[in-house]
């Protein structure tokens, strides 16, 4: 077998990539943390100069993080029992 780094970047800065228990309370705990720290409907200048209403995502990005790297030992990822590593849209609308 063999050990190793997995690093995984998301390109962007309105998405993140992070690890948590990938279940519907431990989820929900994450949104509303996130709309503490960071409102939807706040007002933020990146909103007011680009007119796109997402200055809320930068900032959520930004606070998650874009990339992760994870130990990989025997082939295997090196996490926590319940750990999981999840891809988060954080805009406000679909893109391309």
């Amino acid at each position: 077998m063999w050990n190793a780094l997995l690093t995984v970047q998301m390109l962007g800065s309105i998405g993140a990539i992070t690890t948590i228990e990938y279940e519907s309370g431990a989820l929900s705990d994450l949104r509303h943390a996130l709309d503490l720290l960071a409102p939807v409907r706040a007002e933020y200048t990146h909103s007011a100069r680009w007119g796109d209403g997402n200055g809320f995502s930068h900032v959520r990005s930004a606070l998650l993080k874009t990339s992760l790297s994870v130990p990989v030992m025997n082939g295997e990822l090196v996490l926590g029992t319940w750990q999981q590593v999840v891809a988060i849209s954080l805009d406000n609308r679909e893109r391309q």
